[in-house]
Order: structure tokens, then C-alpha cells, then sequence
């Protein structure tokens, strides 16, 4: 159900929700905490299919503060969504308009959930101080996206400088499958040290910068970044050791090979993680994430050393991406090869 609001006052659209509650029987206490959304009416309807999708899994009360002009009459437009419109949440839209864009923690303030978390979310960028912007310092945690700004690796550099316990980004909670993958391969025999490591991605992915930072912090050792054309996402990433390459690299933004010595090749589903996955995981957790603060402050400082994809392919820093493709058809075709075999045969017809 949508109940539309317009020129109202938030003491009004808080009576209408508590109203629709008793009306169709919402439960509030099933709501564990208060998503906050700032975004600008162009991306509005994405940043609610997100926010609806990814609280599925921890109903919430969330609160869209939809930017609008800062000139003219102060107004506000509101909107209540409850049962089907919301799925396991409750939303509440609030559009700012006039001198009322430049005071959203005032107007959210009377619709935060009493006694439970408040998590504020920028879909499309994100203030460059989080904890010291006015929605941000009412949320435990804030959750940024610098792949939706101007120059992501940039972004992210100018936050760790303001860097607040409770800050996270999207663009290091798209990698969490790349470092459970490489987390992996380190803990598997002879356990050989690695002496470099080379991350290859895209100009603009922050998240290639920051496999490339948590791999060069963690294992103390020089980084290579080397660099494909824009969109191009995360690409690979090569461990170099005495005993040989272990190389992860993913040339179609789905399907990645795995090739370390002593071990036969494989190839494993990695498809680049979707908004609402990245989001419910970072609602999931309401503390300080330590690993991705000791990253963006002091592993971002490794990443002295740039290529181009090609130069570092050349110079035996990177494995090569066509041969990856290459590898990952072998690898498809020996699956179904296999899986032939298995079948049992036909009878005559």
C-alpha cells in the first residue's frame, strides 16, 4: 500500500504510518533497524529496489531522503509504503525541497525506530567526511559507494583521511569473494611466501585498489596495479612465489580460472556481486570493520607502482587474459565431456 503525502509535515506522515500500521497490522517490532537513504530524485527508484531487496534479510524501517531544489518555498513531500510496496520493510519517502534540503537530519529525526541501530546510506557517492555530516552523525554506520563518483580511487584516498570507526564502502564489500578465494589459496600447502603481487582492473574500479591494497598489506610485499580501459571491473589478481604464479583472473566478469602450481586448474562461478547483496552484508555487521579501516588508510599507500594491463602482461607481472579465456573453454568443455560420460546410455527407440 502507498499513501502519497504531499505538502505535509513529518509529524503528519509519522500519524499516516502508525495509522497504516494499526490499519493492516504491521508489526514494528519486527523492524531490527532504521536505514537511512540520501539520494536526489534521478535515482530515487533504484536506491528503493536496493534498499527493499537488501533489507529482505533485516526488516527495517527505512527513511529515503530524496534531495530536490534548494530554491523556492520550503515544502515537503512525503510518502508511506507498507505491506507489499515495502516487502519486509517499511519506507518512508521524504522530498525535500527549498531551505529544507540543507536540514535532513532534523526532518528524519521523529521517524528513527527508539532503542535499535541506524544505518545511513549514499547510493550514488556519498559526503567526503561521513561522520561529520548531519545524517551521518546520527548513524553507527555509513555506508558510501565511491564507484558512483567522479574519480573512485580518488574519493576513497580523500575519505581515508577522515576515516571514522563505523565507515564502510560499497566498493570493498564487492570484493569479499576475491579475498575469500585468495584467503583461501594462501592457506593451502607449501604455504610458499609471496614475494609481489600484481592486481589488474579497470581506471576507475576503487575495488581492484583495494584487493591491491589489502593483498599488499596483509602479506607485506611490494604491489603491482596494473591498469584495463574504464568499466572493465576487476579483472585479475597473480601471487608471485619461489614455487610459481597463483593467478585468479575473471576476463568475463563471471566465470574466473584458478591456476597455482602443484594443482590442477579449475574454474569457479565469480560473478560481479549486485548492489543488494553488497548492502544487506554491510547490515549485517554493526561494528567497526578494523580490516577495511587498516586498508584504506595504510594499505592504499602501497600502490606506488601503475602499468598498463599489457606492459605488466609483458613483463611477467600479470597473466595474460586471452589465455585465461582459453583456459576457462578447456575447462567448460572437459566439464561437459565428463558429465557425457556419467550419462547412462539410451535405449533404442
Amino acid at each position: 500500500m502507498i499513501v502519497d503525502l504531499p505538502d505535509s509535515s513529518v509529524a503528519q506522515i509519522a500519524a499516516a504510518l502508525q495509522e497504516l500500521r494499526d490499519d493492516i497490522g504491521t508489526m514494528a517490532l519486527t523492524r531490527v533497524l532504521t536505514l537511512l537513504v540520501v539520494t536526489d530524485a534521478a535515482h530515487e527508484d533504484e536506491a528503493h529496489e536496493v534498499s527493499r531487496a537488501a533489507t529482505h534479510m533485516h526488516p527495517a524501517r527505512i527513511v529515503m531522503l530524496v534531495e530536490g531544489s534548494d530554491r523556492g518555498r520550503a515544502r515537503l513531500d512525503g510518502q508511506v509504503r507498507v505491506g507489499g510496496d515495502a516487502g519486509a520493510s517499511e519506507v518512508v519517502v521524504l522530498r525535500l525541497h527549498g531551505e529544507l534540503v540543507h536540514h535532513q537530519a532534523s526532518a528524519v529525526l521523529p521517524l528513527l525506530l527508539p532503542d535499535s541501530p541506524i544505518v545511513a546510506w549514499w547510493p550514488t557517492g556519498g559526503p567526503q567526511h561521513p561522520a561529520a555530516d548531519p545524517v551521518g552523525a546520527l548513524a553507527a554506520r555509513r555506508i558510501t559507494d565511491a564507484e558512483h563518483s567522479g574519480d573512485p580511487s580518488d574519493t576513497l584516498r580523500r575519505r581515508a583521511k577522515h576515516y571514522t570507526d563505523g565507515d564502510t564502502d560499497l566498493t570493498w564489500t564487492r570484493i569479499t569473494r576475491w579475498r575469500g578465494l585468495l584467503a583461501a589459496v594462501l592457506d593451502t600447502p607449501p604455504y610458499a611466501p609471496v614475494d609481489r603481487v600484481t592486481v589488474t582492473g579497470g581506471l576507475d574500479s576503487a575495488s581492484a585498489d583495494l584487493l591491491a591494497a589489502w593483498l599488499g598489506e596483509y602479506l607485506d610485499c611490494p604491489v603491482v596495479r596494473a591498469r584495463t580501459p574504464h568499466n572493465t571491473g576487476l579483472v585479475s589478481a597473480r601471487l608471485h612465489r619461489r614455487d610459481g604464479e597463483v593467478d585468479l583472473v575473471r576476463p568475463d566478469g563471471e566465470v574466473a580460472t584458478l591456476t597455482m602450481p602443484g594443482q590442477p586448474a579449475r574454474s569457479l562461478a565469480l560473478p560481479r556481486r549486485r548492489d543488494p547483496e553488497c548492502l544487506a552484508d554491510e547490515l549485517a555487521r554493526l561494528d567497526a570493520d578494523e580490516v577495511f579501516e587498516r586498508v584504506l588508510t595504510r594499505g592504499l599507500r602501497r600502490l606506488r607502482t601503475t602499468l598498463a594491463a599489457g606492459e605488466a602482461v609483458d613483463q611477467g607481472l600479470a597473466p595474460s587474459v586471452p589465455d585465461s579465456r582459453r583456459l576457462a573453454r578447456r575447462l567448460k568443455q572437459e566439464s561437459a565431456g565428463c558429465a557425457g560420460a556419467d550419462d547412462p546410455p539410451k535405449e533404442p527407440m
